[in-house]
């Protein structure tokens, strides 16, 4: 017999092969979410530190130099979930063509998140956030890494599954909705995100996010899909005017947790937990990444000042220097030359000077092919 659950959270139906694959309700939640003091206080946090940090990126001298940065990190820190090894170095150091034997092989995967939340961005200015631009934005972040013969940018045609490594259809987890469900499902996920109605827009995300992954639309990458879709839609909306949320981080952290509450939605149809969880985690990143803002202006004006007191003449080519910096903090003496318009000899000693005033640090320990680093500025995003 199908077991019901309460309030609807959806039903396990038993399949011709014997395992239960999991039918969730539709949206909006039934009966709904039951919005409590604790709920409004996490909410108004939230949504207090969401505004913070918007007002601060846009009070950044050039905001589009310093997302560079915080879209590399939630990138890694998402892919990260999903049990690659690359760090925020790792990325920039391939995007500066650093060769490096011992760096982990699975950077690929971290740069298509990049690549698929710059053009999921892009792509919001002539199509709405789409079960299509989900698809499209799927492609890019499967294309060429472990996982591309699941059908980039093709919602499954068959059964998946979670559960630990090694897990089958027998042992696993969780069953999502057999494929013969899902257009179905989907179909009232895109209808619900566009609905016009007065459930809170973060709750609302939130809710879009867990039915997501309930969905798992995917046979693979459902995880780094769902975690872009929270970026899109705030930046849709446009409570973010810049992708410059890394909840990853939060996720990351508090792993085990996040996965126990999405399955304590399945089982019990408990979505307060879950969202009151989610809101906590926005406000903790966006009070975070408000911070390093902070850190990023204080750091530009110490530089910018240690650069137009030590170097004279050279200062506006010191300046525009450290401005590029901020978007290509991995660089070689050929790339100064380039930036600047300037002779590879007069590039060297630009570059030198910044080394000698602690800006940089030499990264391959060569003669030539030297490759130079913004540690200050890399420092303030490298994980703990």
């Amino acid at each position: 017999m199908d077991h019901v659950m309460q309030r609807s959270a959806g039903r396990f139906i038993t399949q011709l092969q014997g395992y239960k694959a999991f039918l969730p309700s539709h949206l909006p939640v039934d009966p709904p979410l039951n919005i409590d003091s604790e709920m409004q206080m996490l909410l108004s946090r939230a949504d207090r530190a969401l505004g913070r940090l918007d007002g601060s990126v846009q009070s950044l001298p050039n905001a589009d130099l310093f997302v560079f940065m915080y879209v590399r990190k939630e990138a890694v820190l998402s892919s990260q979930i999903e049990g690659t090894q690359a760090s925020i170095g790792d990325v920039l150091e391939v995007e500066a063509q650093v060769f490096d034997p011992e760096r982990p092989d699975d950077v690929g995967e971290v740069l298509n998140y990049v690549n698929a939340l710059n053009y999921g961005l892009e792509r919001l200015d002539t199509l709405p956030l789409s079960m299509r631009l989900i698809r499209e934005i799927h492609a890019h972040l499967m294309q060429g890494v472990r996982g591309q013969h699941a059908t980039p940018g093709e919602f499954r045609q068959t059964q998946n599954w979670i559960g630990p490594s090694g897990a089958t259809l027998k042992t696993a987890t969780f069953i999502p909705p057999p494929p013969d469900a899902l257009p179905d499902l989907l179909t009232n996920l895109e209808r619900y995100i566009h609905q016009k109605d007065t459930i809170p827009l973060l709750i609302k995300i939130g809710i879009a996010h867990a039915q997501f992954e309930t969905l798992h639309p995917f046979i693979d990458g459902n995880g780094r899909t769902g975690r872009l879709l929270i970026t899109l839609l705030l930046c849709e909306r446009e409570t973010l005017i810049k992708p410059v949320l890394y909840l990853s981080y939060y996720l990351k952290r508090n792993r085990q947790q996040y996965y126990d509450l999405l399955q304590a939605i399945r089982h019990s149809g408990h979505w307060e937990e879950w969202i009151k969880f989610f809101l906590c985690g926005v406000a903790e990143v966006a009070n975070e990444a408000t911070e390093t803002a902070r850190r990023i202006v204080d750091l530009r004006e110490a530089h910018r000042d240690l650069i137009v007191s030590h170097l004279d003449r050279g200062a506006a080519n010191g300046l525009k220097l450290l401005e590029s910096l901020y978007q290509r903090p991995i660089f070689a003496v050929a790339d100064v030359a380039e930036i600047l318009s300037i002779t590879p000899q007069a590039a060297n000693k630009l570059t030198e000077k910044l080394l000698g005033l602690g800006l940089i640090v030499e990264i391959t320990g060569h003669k030539r092919n030297r490759r130079f680093r913004y540690q200050p500025y890399i420092a303030l995003f490298t994980e703990d």
